[in-house]
C-alpha cells in the first residue's frame, strides 16, 4: 500500500510510505526555507518528484485552522486519542479514486511513536506524549489500542516557553503569542542553574504559571509585570536559577504521576516537542520506572505526517510498524553556483582530518539530509572540539547566543572513553556527561554533552572521518551543529552552500565525493 501524508500548520511536511516502507519525509523548512514552515506549493511540487504513481491512499494529519488548538478542525482535528473522529472516504486525486484518511494531532504523535520504535507490534508500551498542548501518559495495548492514563498537565511546552518571553526585553506584551524556538534555548539556559529547592516567591509563581489552562488564552506577560522576572534579561544569573527551578517542578510532576500510575515496568514512548529536551529524556531513563525510553528524531510537529500515515497503514492493512531510515530527506540539489572562490579536490578524509585539526570549520554535506531538527552528519557544520574559542567562533558563526551549547559526534565505540552515558545516542536526544577536560568545545557550563553516536553502519561517510580523526588525534570526536542560515532550514543546495561559506566565514565544505577550500 502506497500512503501519502500531507501535516499542515506549523513545521509542515510531507511523508510517503510504500509497503511499510519510509521512502521520504520532506519538511517545508528545509532547503533554506524559514524555520517551523507551513506546506508551500513549492514543498508539494518538491515530493511529486519522488512519487513514480498515484497514491493508494492520500492521508492528512489533523490540524486546525488557525493558531490555537480549539479553533475549527482540519480533517480530524487536533484532539482525540481513540478511534472516533479518524475519517475515511473516497476522493478523486489526479484522475483516480483514492481512499482518504484522516486522524487527529494527538494519535500522530502516540502512532509515529509507536511505529517508529524498536518494539514489536503487540509488545504494550506506555507513551508520553508532552508538547506545546498535551501533556499526558497514555498505555498502547498488544491490539495498538490506546487508553489515555491521565493528563499531568496541559500546555507544558507553552509553559515552559512563556517564562523565557517573559524574561526576554525583546518579547512583546501581547496576549496569545509565543515563539516555537523558545524551548531550545530555555533548555540551554536551566544547565546554568542549580538544582535545589524554590524559595517561596519563585515557587508561587511557578504554581501560577504551571496551573494555568490554556496559558496562551489566560495568561499574558503583562499580567506579571510585577515580577521580579519581567524583562530582567535571559541572561542574567537571577533568571538562570529560576529557569532550572522551573524546569525541575515541571518534570517533577510528570515524574510523580507516572511512578504512581505507570506501574507495570513497560517501554516509554516519548513524543512532542517536549522530546527535544535532552536532560529531561535522560531524567526518564534514570527513573528507572520503564523497561526501555524510545524517543524518534522527529518526536516534535515534524514527525507528525509519518505518524498518521502508519496510523492510516494500521487502518487498512493491521500493519503499525514501519521500515525507516533517519537520512530520509532529499538529495542534495547541484545548482549553478560561483565556485572560484574555492579551490577543489577529491574528499580526501586525511586532510580534511587535518585542516579540522589546524581549526579550520568546514560544512560537510552528504546523501539526503535527516528527517527532524537536529542536524546527524549529513547536513552539518564541523570542527576540532578542543578549545573554547571554538565554541566562540562555532555560536558567532551560526549568528546566535554565546550560552547555546556545540554538540558532539562521536564514534559509538568510544563514547565508554570520553562520557558517562547510558547507551547509543544515533538520534542527539539524550545528554552525557562529559569525563575529561580536553573537549572544550562540546562541554556545556554543567559538564554535560548532547551527543551524536556514529556506527560504521549508521554514517560510513562520517564514520570514515572520526576514525581519520581519531588517528591523527586520538579522539574521535568532532564538533556538529546545523548547516543553515539563522532562522531556516537546513542548506541543501550549492548557490546556497557557497554564500553561506562566504557571509559567515567558513574554511571551506565538502559535498559527497568532493572537498571545497577557500582560497587563501
Amino acid at each position: 500500500m502506497k500512503i501519502m501524508c500531507y501535516k499542515s500548520g506549523h513545521s509542515g511536511h510531507v511523508t510517503y510510505l510504500d509497503s511499510g516502507k519510509l521512502k521520504f519525509s520532506i519538511e517545508a523548512e528545509k532547503d533554506n526555507w524559514p524555520r517551523y514552515e507551513v506546506m508551500t506549493p513549492s514543498l508539494n511540487l518538491r515530493c511529486m518528484e519522488y512519487i513514480d504513481q498515484v497514491p493508494d491512499v492520500v492521508a492528512v494529519s489533523g490540524w486546525i485552522k488557525g493558531f490555537h488548538s480549539i479553533s475549527s478542525p482540519i480533517e480530524s482535528g487536533y484532539y482525540g486519542e481513540g478511534v472516533d473522529n479518524i475519517i475515511d472516504r473516497e476522493q478523486n486525486f489526479l484522475g483516480h479514486t483514492v481512499k482518504v484518511f484522516s486522524s487527529s494531532h494527538e494519535r500522530s504523535h502516540l502512532m509515529g511513536a509507536y511505529g517508529m520504535s524498536p518494539f514489536p507490534q503487540g509488545k504494550p508500551c506506555y507513551a508520553l506524549v508532552w508538547e506545546g498542548t498535551f501533556g499526558a501518559f497514555y498505555r498502547i495495548d498488544e491490539n495498538v489500542k490506546i487508553e489515555k492514563i491521565g493528563e499531568v498537565l496541559s500546555y507544558p511546552g507553552g509553559k515552559y516557553a512563556f517564562i523565557y518571553g517573559l524574561a526576554d526585553p525583546g518579547f512583546p506584551v501581547n496576549s496569545g503569542q509565543f515563539r516555537l524556538q523558545d524551548a531550545g534555548k530555555l533548555m540551554a539556559l536551566c544547565s546554568y542553574g542549580e538544582p535545589g529547592p524554590a524559595d517561596k516567591e519563585d515557587q508561587a509563581l511557578i504554581d501560577r504559571i504551571l496551573d494555568q489552562e490554556k496559558i496562551l488564552l489566560t495568561l499574558d506577560k503583562g499580567d506579571l509585570i510585577d515580577s521580579k522576572y519581567f524583562n530582567i534579561g535571559v541572561e542574567s544569573e537571577e533568571f538562570k536559577q529560576f529557569a532550572r527551578k522551573f524546569s525541575d517542578n515541571l518534570f517533577s510532576r510528570f515524574h510523580d504521576f507516572a511512578k504512581e500510575h505507570l506501574t507495570e515496568k513497560l517501554p516509554l514512548l516519548i513524543s512532542g516537542g517536549c522530546g527535544l529536551n535532552c536532560d529531561w529524556n535522560t531524567d526518564w531513563v534514570k527513573t528507572g520506572l520503564f523497561e526501555d525510553v524510545f524517543v524518534a528524531p522527529c518526536t516534535n510537529d515534524s514527525g507528525s505526517a509519518i505518524g498518521t500515515a502508519i496510523d492510516a497503514q494500521f487502518y487498512y492493512t493491521k500493519n503499525a510498524k514501519i521500515d525507516w531510515d533517519v537520512y530520509a530527506g532529499e538529495v542534495f540539489i547541484h545548482d549553478e553556483a560561483d565556485l572560484s572562490g574555492f579551490d577543489v579536490e577529491p574528499l580526501n578524509e586525511e586532510r580534511v582530518a587535518k585542516h579540522l585539526y589546524d581549526g579550520n570549520v568546514l560544512a560537510w554535506v552528504q546523501g539526503k539530509y535527516e528527517i527532524g531538527p537536529r542536524a546527524l552528519g549529513n547536513r552539518s557544520i564541523i570542527a576540532a572540539p578542543f578549545s573554547k574559542e571554538m565554541h566562540f567562533r562555532l555560536n558567532k558563526i551560526k549568528q546566535r547566543e554565546g550560552f547555546r551549547p556545540i554538540a558532539p559526534i562521536c564514534l559509538e565505540e568510544d563514547m565508554d572513553l570520553w562520557f558517562d552515558h547510558h547507551g547509543p545516542s544515533p538520534y542527539m536526544l539524550f545528554f552525557q556527561k562529559v569525563k575529561v577536560n580536553s573537549l572544550k568545545a562540546i562541554t556545556h557550563v554543567d559538564g554535560s554533552a548532547r551527543l551524536q553516536s556514529v556506527t560504521e553502519k549508521s554514517n560510513l561517510p562520517m564514520y570514515r572521518l572520526l576514525k581519520e580523526f581519531k588517528k591523527q588525534t586520538d579522539f574521535g570526536v568532532l564538533c556538529n551543529t546545523s548547516l543553515n542560515f539563522n532562522g531556516f532550514g537546513f542548506i541543501n543546495r550549492m548557490s546556497d552552500l557557497v554564500k553561506y561559506s562566504l557571509e559567515n566565514d567558513l574554511d571551506g565544505f565538502v559535498v559527497e565525493d568532493k572537498c571545497f577550500l577557500r582560497k587563501k
